[in-house]
């Protein structure tokens, strides 16, 4: 199995190399972060916590794959990695924030800026000792850290756990006071005791983030947690069983499409939010493997039948914006695909426009 084949970025530029090639041939430029990095829909880049002052929306990049051999999940280990930069780059094609749906153009309501990629170690890729993983799990944290002392909502485009999503979940906890209710989709719980990479029980890995983030932290607890999007024969009935009994909302997708349907299902959303003092919003994106527009094996051994949809996908985002959070991270982003990458940038931006109608935007606003 290989990843699908994605656009050199020579043929998304034009000659120039401070132009984009946007949607149907249009130009415009974007800030660089690097040679071939724009920053995400051309927002600012900033590179100091001082810059962020005023933003209600802060982009940030964690590249990093739990995976010490060259392959994660059956795919190349190098498309994983490449998701920050290729969700960037394809939010170009969109030359502004007007939502068509919605007659609203986000950025006349919301100020976000593009902080760049956390500073994970590159030898961490090589050596995954458990010392290299929590060095690459504080350069996220520090920068998520920045965002919220900033007053804004962390977006984090993120591959792997701990990096794409404990290290977001971490310093939310650590600066609520009260309770935090977690919006969580997944094809996997992830909620085993121990991490099957290390197997150190100081690591939040990939199917034990979730756990690790309810031991650790006595504000976040799972009855207000809504699991969205598990299927199917992957999980041990013990540790599911175990979460239903403390008050966890579970909707798998036979749930969503046999009796919840997607109205119900948004409805369902409030139990993150009642009795909390903030909401940790969490998108592993292996939920829409198969279902959504690529083909399902684009994941490798990840891939699982019944998946979520985009729309579906979208718009939970966007129903969680119009509620309010405090942090938005993204892991598992199917590798290799133009379109899935977009889904992405969808993702990110009907999450903005709930924000935006939350702050007071109207229809044609």
């Amino acid at each position: 199995m290989s990843a699908m084949t994605y656009p050199t970025w020579d043929e998304q530029m034009t000659s120039w190399d401070e132009f984009i090639k946007g949607s149907f041939g249009a130009t415009w430029k974007a800030p660089m972060i690097g040679p071939d990095m724009p920053t995400f829909m051309g927002l600012p880049y900033v590179t100091t916590p001082e810059e962020l002052k005023g933003a209600d929306a802060v982009i940030i990049g964690a590249p990093y794959v739990a995976s010490d051999t060259p392959k994660y999940a059956g795919v190349d280990r190098s498309e994983w990695l490449a998701a920050p930069l290729r969700v960037r780059q394809q939010s170009i094609r969109y030359q502004s924030g007007y939502v068509q749906e919605f007659d609203l153009d986000v950025f006349d309501y919301i100020k976000a800026v593009d902080y760049g990629d956390a500073e994970i170690p590159p030898e961490v890729m090589d050596d995954q000792s458990p010392e290299n993983i929590l060095r690459a799990q504080a350069a996220v944290v520090e920068k998520v850290g920045h965002a919220l002392d900033a007053g804004a909502v962390p977006v984090v485009i993120g591959q792997n756990s701990p990096c794409g999503s404990y290290a977001i979940a971490k310093p939310i906890a650590e600066r609520i006071q009260g309770a935090v209710g977690c919006v969580s989709l997944d094809t996997h719980w992830d909620v085993q005791p121990l991490d099957h990479l290390t197997g150190d029980p100081r690591i939040a890995g990939s199917g034990s983030w979730k756990a690790k983030m309810f031991e650790w932290h006595d504000n976040m607890d799972p009855r207000h947690l809504v699991e969205i999007g598990e299927r199917g024969l992957l999980e041990r009935k013990d540790l599911v069983r175990k979460y239903l009994r403390e008050g966890a909302r579970f909707i798998s997708t036979w749930e969503l499409r046999t009796s919840l349907g997607i109205e119900g299902l948004i409805a369902e959303l409030d139990r993150a939010y009642d009795g909390t003092e903030g909401v940790y919003a969490h998108f592993d994106m292996d939920v829409m493997g198969g279902a959504g527009p690529a083909p399902g094996d684009i994941l490798g051994e990840a891939a699982e039948p019944i998946a979520m949809t985009d729309y579906e996908i979208i718009r939970i985002a966007h129903e969680v914006g119009k509620r309010g959070l405090s942090g938005l991270s993204f892991i598992c982003i199917p590798p290799g695909s133009a379109l899935v990458y977009r889904v992405v940038v969808y993702v990110i931006m009907y999450m903005l426009a709930g924000l935006a109608m939350r702050k007071g935007a109207v229809s044609g606003g």
